[in-house]
């Protein structure tokens, strides 16, 4: 057996073959199931980039259902965009961690039903808010992540200042 260690520039620089490569040893060799990626989507589906409204109106429609609104708030952090067009890359797993959900399985329903959401809300049913890789990402428009980053600070900015009001002293 021969052992080789990596920096994680090296990793990081690494063309993506070898990056997936490396991932897909390091789950092996931890006991952790490969991600089987969903079925491909009808060639009619297409990857839209989202505003801030629309992505308020995707939050409207699942409000109702908690780990999809963490799901959906998770999509606003700021990762690694790559590709042409270029596309923002979550980690399934990664979601799953940061939302503390059971399984990937649950991250798959929640992201299903925020393409749903988003079909309903541009009402029409090709649209599509995230697509997936075959090496287990979530993919999204920068834009869309953008509008969920500016959603998110829009909410606390107001619940700060309905805090402060709540608070202000009495004249």
């Amino acid at each position: 057996m021969i052992g080789i260690t990596l920096t994680a520039d090296q990793i990081r620089n690494a063309p993506r073959e070898v990056r997936q490569w490396i991932e897909h040893e390091v789950m092996a060799g931890l006991g952790i199931a490969a991600v089987q990626p969903p079925a491909p989507p009808p060639q009619a589906a297409h990857l839209v980039a989202c505003s801030v409204e629309e992505a308020q109106a995707i939050l409207a429609h699942i409000e109702g259902v908690l780990p999809a609104v963490n799901v959906f708030f998770e999509l606003g952090r700021p990762v690694v965009s790559y590709g042409q067009p270029a596309v923002m890359a979550f980690r399934l797993l990664d979601i799953m961690y940061h939302t503390r959900l059971q399984n990937v399985g649950q991250v798959m329903a929640c992201l299903q039903l925020i393409n749903q959401a988003l079909a309903e809300t541009r009402r029409d049913p090709s649209a599509r808010f995230c697509d997936f890789d075959e090496a287990g990402h979530c993919l999204i428009p920068p834009q869309t992540q953008q509008s969920i980053a500016a959603l998110w600070q829009k909410m606390v900015a107001s619940h700060q200042a309905a805090e402060g009001a709540n608070f202000a002293p009495a004249a």
